[in-house]
């Protein structure tokens, strides 16, 4: 029997309980497993061939291109000559470096612009093939504005005048005449400044607007000549663009009116910012002394943070430019095969927990509930890796990579895997669509997500390891851990967005009014709950409505992942064994203790700040202590009463 000082220290809001022990740490566990993955990565990319992976030329060069990567003698001794010979040949030179010298007569913007873009720099915005939301068969070309740094960073003092540094610090570097810096920066500066202050003075539903038009008609939705440049830069990628191709364009009106901003700056200043927003992505692939001046930048941004070895960092580059290399060589070595038929059950489990909840909702109408439930049953469980990744055949892979040539210099081999990233996006607009394909996610990362194109949910190998998932660990642990992602992925296809989405993965409201209007009144609970959450490490209230999807998923996730686990264990009587040095506690109860454990982190003020403006998600206390807030389950478990400690009185539901 609990006492009653046991009682009210289970009952203290779970994340504070399970991040106490963890506070050594700055990671999460799934930070962790990434960290460790890239050490894993560097061995498999470095260690001798086997006879097998011998004949694939794709991984031959994958391997070279790490090699290229961790040879820091020579790309210090070949110094910035390939990327500045290709600025000046390719893109018109930088006038920050060339002063007066500069000749305004030669900027060419369409030009510059679609030479950029072969380079995977959309400057003002990004341009890929992706899946038409009407009909999820057929492909479509998207449009929709870049990030730009200074948006990123408008509430931040310190990080506007870091940014302005990394810019001086960098040209520096590159020239000893500084006589026009201080003025080029100025009015780059001031360009970037104009185009935040556009999209801070644009009504949120302008930027979420989306339109829907072809190419022919598409000079009707943008005020420069798009269409011309579609095709110019399809064409890069021997793709040939017609009037009929369908064209998704996201904030056309923020897209019309920065033709009037750039139309306002001189070519200098144009000139410069373009080419400044390729060199500053490429500052990771240079000789050392730019890699710390970026560092610098990022330490102001986001705190300070320890640097990673070389290999660590070339491994995760080849992982990032020839994923399905790397995903090979480590499903090959390190992922044990039947964890996918362990997860295939857990998900199943899950997937009914979810339907018996759908039946089981006080606010959904008959037809609205036949419907999402036959949505929950046509929802396709991708876990681990293509099938076409398992076994000796490397047809598909190395066919992937066909035009992949890397040598042993870096700089060169950058430049070209970035244009055949490019080449490789632009070309899917005329392949069919296959729904075996990974799309968005990859076997290497640690991360989960939910297609609502596809009505489809992926699991990565990379996520499907310890602490998350462990075939032989006891079950309520697999379910307080990958279970919450499980139900928190499949709860995504019924939530704010998953709504307007069918089975099909087609864009159709399928909802009847009266269930839209009374999940509208439901979430209202979830705003104004986590609306009152504070973020004490920053003093910051979390943002309700920009978080409310995930809130929505998380709460839905833990019922799932729970209810499913009790499910189990009821036709599995005394199969799951307490923890050594843990048997204080309930085999429930150690259910939610791991739920917590995967949410403990730290992170750095400055961090902690870029996360409330930009992510969707709570931070990660709020990930624990929501969902336990509301789930009765909880309570019972720990003995809490309703209202004590974390326990919420009102508490919000969705399913």
């Amino acid at each position: 029997m609990q006492t009653h000082s046991e009682a009210n220290t289970l009952c203290t809001p779970l994340h504070r309980r399970q991040s106490s022990r963890f506070l050594g740490s700055e990671q999460s566990p799934t930070t962790q497993i990434a960290k460790n993955l890239g050490h894993t990565f560097a061995d498999l990319l470095s260690s001798s061939p086997s006879n097998r992976t011998k004949k694939s030329k794709a991984i031959t060069n994958a391997r070279r291109l790490y090699s290229s990567c961790i040879d820091e003698d020579t790309i210090e001794t070949e110094d910035v000559d390939v990327i500045m010979s290709m600025i000046n040949k390719e893109l018109g030179g930088w006038p920050v470096l060339q002063g007066s010298a500069w000749n305004e007569s030669t900027f060419d913007f369409d030009r510059l612009m679609l030479k950029l873009s072969q380079y995977n720099n959309y400057i003002f915005y990004t341009v890929n093939t992706g899946v038409d939301e009407t009909n999820s068969s057929i492909r479509s070309i998207h449009i929709r504005p870049s990030k730009l740094i200074l948006d990123i960073l408008n509430h931040y003092s310190k990080g506007i005048e870091a940014y302005q540094y990394f810019f001086k610090n960098f040209t520096l570097a590159l020239t000893d005449d500084s006589s026009t810096i201080d003025d080029d920066l100025i009015a780059l500066i001031g360009f970037e400044m104009d185009l935040v202050k556009y999209i801070v003075s644009l009504d949120k539903l302008d930027l979420h607007e989306t339109v829907h038009t072809t190419v022919g008609n598409l000079s009707n939705t943008i005020s420069f000549d798009s269409s011309n440049y579609i095709r110019r830069l399809y064409l890069f990628a021997n793709v040939s663009v017609i009037d009929a191709d369908i064209v998704i364009v996201d904030a056309p009106k923020f897209l019309h009116g920065i033709s009037s901003i750039i139309d306002r700056k001189s070519p200098r200043t144009m000139q410069n910012y373009m080419i400044w927003r390729f060199m500053m992505n490429r500052a990771w692939y240079m000789p050392k002394r730019f890699r710390n001046i970026l560092k610098q930048f990022q330490d102001v941004v986001y705190g300070t943070s320890t640097a990673e070895s070389r290999t660590i960092t070339c491994a995760n580059y080849v992982n990032t430019m020839m994923s399905l290399t790397v995903s090979k060589l480590y499903i090959d070595e390190h992922f044990h095969k039947d964890a996918r038929k362990e997860t295939t059950k857990m998900i199943n489990n899950i997937r009914k927990i979810f339907i018996t909840m759908v039946n089981q909702s006080t606010w959904m109408d008959s037809t609205s509930k036949i419907i999402a439930i036959k949505k929950a049953q046509a929802i396709t469980a991708k876990l681990g890796y293509p099938d076409y990744l398992e076994g000796d055949d490397m047809t598909k892979l190395d066919k992937t990579y066909a035009e992949y040539n890397f040598n042993l210099s870096y700089m060169p081999n950058v430049l070209s895997a970035i244009q055949l990233h490019t080449k490789a996006n632009l070309q899917m607009l005329r392949y069919p669509i296959d729904s075996k394909e990974w799309t968005g996610i990859l076997p290497t990362n640690v991360n989960a997500m939910h297609r609502l194109l596809a009505n489809e949910i992926l699991f990565p190998a990379a996520i499907l390891q310890t602490p998350l998932f462990d075939k032989d660990a006891p079950k309520y642990l697999n379910y307080g851990g990958i279970g919450f992602f499980m139900g928190h992925e499949i709860a995504h296809g019924f939530g704010d967005e998953g709504k307007q989405y069918d089975l099909n993965g087609n864009k159709v409201l399928w909802w009847s009014k009266a269930t839209d209007n009374a999940f509208d009144t439901r979430k209202k609970c979830f705003i104004e709950q986590y609306n009152n959450y504070n973020l004490t490490q920053v003093n910051r209230q979390v943002d309700g409505e920009q978080t409310l999807d995930e809130n929505i998923a998380d709460d839905a996730a833990l019922r799932q992942a729970f209810f499913a686990y009790q499910q189990w264990a009821k036709t599995h009587k005394n199969v799951d064994k307490k923890l050594r040095g843990l048997t204080k506690y309930s085999i429930e109860q150690m259910f939610f203790m791991n739920f917590g454990h995967t949410w403990c982190t730290k992170m750095t003020n400055e961090a902690a700040h870029l996360y409330m403006d930009r992510d969707v998600h709570s931070p990660e206390q709020f990930r624990i202590r929501g969902p336990t807030s509301n789930f009765a389950e909880f309570d019972r478990v720990f003995g809490c009463k309703t209202g004590q400690g974390n326990s919420r009185v009102n508490k919000c539901n969705v399913w």
